[in-house]
């Protein structure tokens, strides 16, 4: 047992040869882009940081509010995403309890017939043996950390994989949400075609009345047919969406979505809560996306220790303690102790696999931080096009608003002239169709500011809260303090 406790002082006071890991630096600027497009986008200071913006705080809607919570609570994505969490932590628990020996208890009797020729006195003999132990097989005690740095490597991949966890509850937040608004936007556009259905229908059945007194030549009446099969495909079109709508909402919450829940137009969604994009180099680095990209940079950091450990000899121990005996009754009586140990030291002295095996380490760590840095860059650009469509879309909304009204009263003028015989058909059937791809445009770009928001908070980070994000030095001292 003495050696056993000088062995484990030995491995708690081990060492590791993977490099200081030193985060890189963010190759991105300083500060987001600015210009006539981000003028708007600028959040007041006293505005909560996305990250730290909980999302039944951001969605204000109730009723939206259930839907995202059933989808946290169904969706198939994000429980695979949570088992895949639980899946690397054990994993990691293994590799680190490969840093301690594995005791084992044996016990084990034999009884064999000896022939007169193989024993001193010449006459056979039936030899007993029982032996009863604890035991250390094999343990590598980790001088150069080797068995460290596959720990830590262990250790980085879990918390990879719980900032991807985090990832996709953010995406299903999101999703969710974009979801509820499309479909408020294809109901209210589904609205919109019936009412222009039931208009087109009226004025066909006028002009037909009109055609068969002879009133209007039949030219007239095609062209009110026209207006007419056109609303009646697009009630068609739109029913259709709806319905893909309602499929694609109860893939994304994991079961059908109560029909209460659901809204029937954009107006019937509350605002969303306003949310600051604040610096760079504070937003981009704490979303889930790039620090998974950092803990696989530290992975792969910690490979170069193992492939380096791989260098120095390997020291393993195998030892024994117990009894054993000729009888069974006497395992335990006095003087029958014994004990056993086997040092064994392997120095590798030509093995072209480990500097291979260290280039391809220190290669993989390169292209981790390249991925890092990727990730940073994708961060900002995802950003920045957000911020540019959160500062031009409302303007957008407003135009497409006046150009609806001005449209509107162009048609009833032009209705009004043709009813009293002033102008043809043809006037009010331009002023129709310009009416209703305007009001349809007005819909989509009222969608878009709404969906722009959501995704702003996105891609800032929000789409909490998440649990505590684990903490390596944390985990280290527990794993310690729990062996």
């Amino acid at each position: 047992m003495l050696l056993f406790a000088a062995g484990l002082a030995v491995l708690l006071a081990g060492c590791t040869l993977a490099p200081s890991y030193n985060r890189p630096a963010a190759p991105v600027p300083a500060t987001w882009p600015n210009g006539p497009a981000y003028a708007a986008a600028e959040a007041s200071p006293s505005t909560a940081p996305a990250a730290a913006l909980p999302w039944e705080d951001f969605f204000t809607d109730p009723a939206l509010r259930r839907v995202i919570g059933m989808a946290l609570t169904n969706n198939r994505d994000l429980r695979l995403a949570a088992l895949n969490v639980e899946r690397t932590r054990a994993i990691y628990g293994i590799q680190r309890a490969a840093l301690w020996p594995a005791v084992n208890a044996v016990g084990a009797g034999s009884r064999a017939r000896l022939p007169g020729d193989l024993t001193s006195s010449g006459n056979a003999q039936t030899v007993e043996r029982y032996d009863a132990n604890l035991g250390v097989a094999a343990w590598e005690i980790d001088f150069f950390g080797r068995i460290r740095s596959l720990k830590d490597r262990a250790l980085e991949e879990y918390l990879a994989s719980e900032q991807a966890r985090r990832s996709a509850q953010i995406l299903l937040v999101s999703a969710a949400a974009q979801a509820c608004l499309a479909l408020a936007a294809d109901r209210e556009n589904l609205a919109l075609a019936e009412t222009t259905l039931t208009a087109q229908q009226g004025a066909y059945d006028l002009v037909k009345r009109r055609h068969e007194l002879g009133l209007v030549p039949e030219l007239d009446l095609l062209r009110a047919q026209t207006p007419l099969e056109v609303a009646r495909r697009d009630v068609a079109v739109y029913t259709q969406r709806v319905a893909q709508d309602e499929n694609a909402l109860t893939l994304l919450a994991g079961g059908p979505v109560p029909g209460e829940w659901l809204p029937s137009r954009l107006s019937d969604v509350e605002s969303l809560a306003p949310v600051a994009a604040g610096l760079p180099s504070d937003v981009l680095l704490q979303r889930p996306d790039v620090l998974q990209a950092e803990n696989r940079l530290k992975a792969a950091n910690a490979d170069i220790g193992a492939a380096r450990a791989a260098f120095f000899p390997r020291v393993s121990l195998t030892a024994a303690v117990g009894t054993a005996s000729s009888e069974l009754s006497g395992l335990f009586k006095a003087g029958s102790g014994v004990w056993s140990y086997a040092p064994q030291i392997v120095m590798p002295l030509f093995d072209a696999r480990t500097w291979s095996a260290h280039k391809a380490a220190k290669v993989q760590r390169e292209m981790a931080v390249a991925d890092y840095e990727r990730a940073i860059q994708t961060a900002f650009r995802e950003v920045a096009d957000a911020l540019a469509v959160s500062g031009t879309v409302d303007r957008q909304v407003a135009a497409q608003e006046a150009l609806v009204h001005a449209l509107s009263e162009t048609y009833r003028l032009a209705s009004s002239r043709y009813d009293k015989g002033i102008d043809s058909y043809l006037g009010v059937l331009d002023a129709q169709r310009s009416l209703f791809a305007a009001e349809q445009v007005w819909v989509l770009l009222r969608l878009q500011a709404r969906v722009s928001q959501v995704q702003l908070y996105a891609v800032l980070g929000g789409g909490g809260p998440f649990e505590p994000a684990p903490d390596a030095g944390a985990l280290a001292q527990a794993s310690a303090t729990t062996q």
